[in-house]
């Protein structure tokens, strides 16, 4: 839709004003307004891309809004920080929503100082890492070929993710071509001011993210699903 807009200029206001007010009674006195101009105009973009995704990718297709949408509510239970909302809307757009470990999607944030679409894997488990890891110590030169893709690196610029310090010793060797072995997350992210969340074509911006990262998520993805 490249003369469509799916955002208002107060899309971005609500959240620079909610920065300065972020208190429950501020909240409150503006929810009519977070429902009208946050709320409801992301949900109705996150459903888009769901349809978009599900035109090349089935699994996308049973999917809805509701499976990908973070609320606006922090969990500040564990934080030193207690204000209560987010400055931010937020979604995965991955078959399996925001239960999502290995995003064979996309997840986007969209703030206003910026638009950020991440991809990759995020939060996987101890077996997971250590499949992960066999799997890119097994195809190592298919690995490095796809993420020093010119248009990969241009988008995304490298894989990010925390690190062990200690390997098992059976992925050592691999790891003196390889250091990403290291790693304990396989995600990276594009940036983009946040200008272009007013602008038409985002939905198109946001596709073409996730087409460039889908030959890596694929080989990520491939490994978490071999057992």
């Amino acid at each position: 839709m490249k003369d469509k807009t799916f955002f208002r200029q107060d899309f971005l206001g609500f959240y620079r004003d909610l920065a300065v007010n972020n208190h429950k009674e501020w909240f409150d006195l503006h929810r009519k307004r977070y429902e009208t101009h946050v709320k409801e105009p992301f949900k109705y973009f996150v459903q888009h891309l769901i349809g978009e995704f599900a035109k090349k990718n089935t699994e996308f297709s049973e999917l809805e809004a509701k499976d990908c949408i973070f609320r606006i509510n922090r969990d500040i239970r564990f934080s030193a920080d207690k204000t209560p909302y987010k400055l931010y809307a937020s979604a995965v757009i991955s078959p399996g929503g925001k239960k999502s470990k290995s995003l064979s999607g996309v997840y986007i944030e969209l703030t206003p100082e910026y638009l950020r679409v991440y991809s990759g894997v995020y939060d996987p488990d101890k077996d997971d890492i250590y499949d992960i890891r066999a799997h890119i110590a097994s195809n190592t030169k298919e690995f490095k070929k796809l993420i020093q893709e010119k248009e990969f690196k241009t988008l995304f610029g490298e894989i990010r993710g925390e690190k062990n310090k200690v390997l098992p010793l059976e992925f050592k060797e691999a790891s003196l071509t390889e250091p990403l072995l290291f790693n304990k997350q396989w995600y990276f992210y594009a940036e983009f001011s946040a200008d272009v969340i007013l602008k038409p074509g985002l939905d198109e911006l946001i596709i073409h993210c996730h087409q460039v990262a889908e030959p890596v998520t694929h080989f990520l993805y491939k490994s978490l699903n071999q057992n």
